[in-house]
């Protein structure tokens, strides 16, 4: 038997074309053909694993590549809403040129001001990361768990158990169909 960390993150593969450049953030937006495709190839290799458990954060863009490794491990698979992407409030479904034409550098509060700055209706960075970690906090610990989820929360849990500020969780976040273990 393979020793795998004790979890596994994937990002969610590529999402539809029409969807590049957009904020979609909680937006519940499909995967693209290729998106899809990435999913099937990267269950197989991880159904070869010796995971126990398989979570993911619910949105369509996790669940193809989840309930495919469950349909091929006989694993169960548990939703996990506190691994949603970020809550980008009134800029989801906008675009980031959009957006920077409205807000302009303050986009930046995102990484600069991380415990207070918000979009209407969104989350501050640091509200991500307690919700985040808040999951990892309680996740199962009877044996290695596979977790599918988004850049978001992926790199907030990776940057604060590294002890590293906001501004570096950018370089934490996996690339589509990226795989983490911790």
């Amino acid at each position: 038997m393979r020793l795998v960390a004790a979890v596994t993150f994937v990002r969610h593969p590529r999402v539809a074309d029409a969807y590049r450049g957009v904020c979609y953030g909680r937006a519940d937006v499909p995967l693209g053909p290729e998106g899809i495709a990435e999913s099937l190839a990267i269950a197989e290799r991880l159904a070869r694993e010796p995971f126990r458990r398989v979570v993911c954060s619910g949105a369509a863009r996790t669940l193809a590549l989840a309930r495919r490794v469950c349909e091929l491990t006989g694993l169960g698979l548990a939703i996990e809403p506190a691994l949603l992407e970020r809550d980008f409030g009134a800029w989801e479904l906008r675009t980031w040129d959009d957006i920077h034409a409205e807000v302009g550098d303050a986009m930046n509060g995102l990484i600069d001001a991380p415990e207070a700055y918000r979009r209407p209706g969104g989350e501050t960075t640091h509200q991500l990361r307690d919700r985040a970690m808040g999951w990892y906090e309680r996740r199962p610990t009877d044996g290695p768990v596979l977790v599918v989820a988004h850049g978001g929360p992926i790199a907030a849990i990776r940057g604060t158990l590294a002890g590293r500020s906001a501004r570096e969780w950018l370089d934490l976040i996996p690339p589509p169909g990226g795989v983490v273990s911790l």
